[in-house]
């Protein structure tokens, strides 16, 4: 039956889909208008903004027609619409009120700047109506542009915790803030340098970026805590100075903090030596944004791992939002208490992967760009296959480069690039090369390294062996004939079917992910 065709199709994605993505993403879509076509069934779903309709189109699309397809028994087309724009959002806040509301709906029409550059931020101070509006070219209320901030700004209204009602409300007092707390403005510690602007976007920080941004237009609600993790010099550092930027840019008023564990440690320490647990609490419970860098640096550290559980506590229960970052994903950390580990994973945690090709070319000229330097597309792409471990190296690289290029009084040329880099390059060739990796990957797995080129094929053999087929193509410039070759004559079809078998499953296999992660750390010394 047509009729329940939707509910069977969500009982399929629920099971095939990890929880966090169903729960965020399909499981809050309204019911679904299924309707006959000419060419079978046409399914109709009405999604609440421009930003959802874009990301379920865009990753669950082709999934949700497939699996519609599937128990209908003939061609399902899935259309996607936005929901019919409500009464225009008006809000006339007596003083005194709450002024969230108004908080989320700027940081909302926020969002959606980022999202798409033609949207444009409210001037300081003016309310939701007037962030509505914003970035309008036309005086007609029904420009798309105005109308994608008014639902970017009815989005956030809804989302914002309510406010008191009545005079009640408008009379109460500001809670008092608490003595030894410095105001917002002096404890920041923000990098003003590292913002959503200047931080690149691809495939590899797709999923934490898109939920930074959530974070920032409703603090305190959706992605509480957010657990980012990743390998050094991914960005992590970056993405969450972004945040912290973002939010103050459209609320100065906001306490934020960025701190690294370490930081947070010494604090504990001093604290301890003088019996003086209230001024920590005062600083850290009071905050609206805590940001915290390398969680994993707690491990051992009960007292610090006590007191942070107070203040996560603390935060959580006021509505506070809270990102961490890791090197690893929270039920990865050692030496840290479960009741800990258990409410990191507890909002959304998200990987930031390795930059792929593409993502890294697009890092280098614009970091060029910001330098004041020319880099031509070929030698970024030089610079960009040879470097592969992170964004500080790619960045290492580049600033050599330019010197490099200074110093010689040359062009930016492949040759210069070369002969500046060539110590790394150096390296790098001498210790990552495909007999490296198999015996690494033979090692991590505990198997022989004879396994590598042999014509066994239980699990326990094949899935390293496509594991380091896997690191070879990405870690080094052999070419798959090459690759394949060194795995016992193997058919490059062979090596490129175990290339895209790990690529893929890497997206979606935590535990993958954190393995081949331990594996290109190793290798890379």
């Amino acid at each position: 039956m047509i009729t329940d065709l939707w509910e069977r199709g969500c009982e399929r994605l629920a099971a095939e889909l990890p929880e966090q993505q169903f729960n965020t993403w399909i499981k809050p879509l309204p019911p679904a208008e299924v309707s006959p076509a000419d060419d079978g069934l046409r399914v109709g779903l009405r999604v609440p903004n421009r930003f959802k309709l874009d990301w379920i189109r865009a990753q669950y699309g082709a999934r949700i027609e497939s699996a519609l397809t599937e128990l209908a028994g003939q061609p399902v087309r899935l259309e996607l619409s936005l929901l019919p724009r409500g009464p225009e959002l008006r809000v006339a806040a007596p003083a005194g009120t709450d002024s969230q509301p108004r908080m989320y709906a700027q940081s909302a029409v926020a969002v959606g700047a980022m999202l798409d550059p033609g949207l444009a931020a409210p001037p300081p101070g003016a309310g939701p109506q007037a962030a509505a509006s914003a970035g309008s070219t036309s005086s007609s209320p029904g420009g798309p542009r105005a109308a994608a901030a008014r639902r970017m700004a009815r989005a956030a209204e809804q989302a914002a915790p309510p406010a008191a009602a009545g005079a009640a409300a408008a009379s109460a007092p500001a809670a008092p803030r608490p003595a030894n707390v410095a105001p917002a403005s002096n404890i920041g510690r923000l990098n003003p340098a590292l913002t959503f602007e200047t931080l690149v976007p691809g495939r590899a920080n797709q999923m934490a970026r898109t939920a930074a941004l959530h974070v920032v237009g409703a603090p305190g609600q959706m992605y509480n805590p957010l657990f980012i993790y990743g390998g050094v010099g991914l960005g992590k550092t970056h993405l969450i100075h972004a945040v912290g930027n973002a939010l103050l840019q459209h609320n100065p008023q906001a306490r934020v903090l960025y701190l690294h564990a370490e930081q947070f440690i010494s604090d504990v320490v001093k604290n301890y030596q003088r019996k003086t647990f209230d001024e920590l609490k005062a600083k850290y419970h009071s905050l609206d944004l805590l940001l915290i860098d390398d969680v994993q640096f707690f491990a051992g550290k009960d007292r610090t791992q006590e007191e942070f559980f107070n203040a996560f506590e603390a935060l959580l229960a006021k509505r506070a939002h809270i990102i961490m970052t890791s090197d690893t994903y929270p039920k990865g950390l050692v030496d840290i208490d479960e009741r800990l580990t258990s409410r990191f994973d507890a909002g959304l945690t998200v990987a930031i992967e390795p930059p792929e090709l593409e993502m890294r070319v697009a890092i280098l000229l614009k970091k060029a760009q910001s330098e004041g330097a020319g880099m031509p597309e070929d030698v970024a792409f030089f610079i960009a296959k040879n470097v592969r471990a992170n964004v500080r190296e790619l960045e290492g690289a580049l600033r050599k480069v330019l010197a490099y290029a200074r110093f010689s009084h040359k062009e930016i040329g492949i040759n210069l690039a070369r002969e500046a880099l060539k110590d790394l390059l150096s390296i790098q060739n001498r210790q990552i090369s495909v007999e490296n990796i198999q015996k690494t990957v033979a090692d991590f797995y505990k198997i022989k390294i004879a396994d590598m080129y042999s014509k066994k094929r239980p699990a326990s053999i094949a899935r390293p062996r496509q594991i380091a087929m896997y690191l070879a193509k990405e870690m080094t410039q052999k070419s798959l004939p090459e690759i394949g070759e060194l795995f016992g004559g193997r058919d490059h079809t062979t090596v490129l079917h175990a290339v895209r078998k790990i690529g893929g499953e890497r997206q979606k296999n935590t535990e993958l992910n954190q393995q081949l992660h331990v594996l290109e750390q190793t290798l890379k010394g």
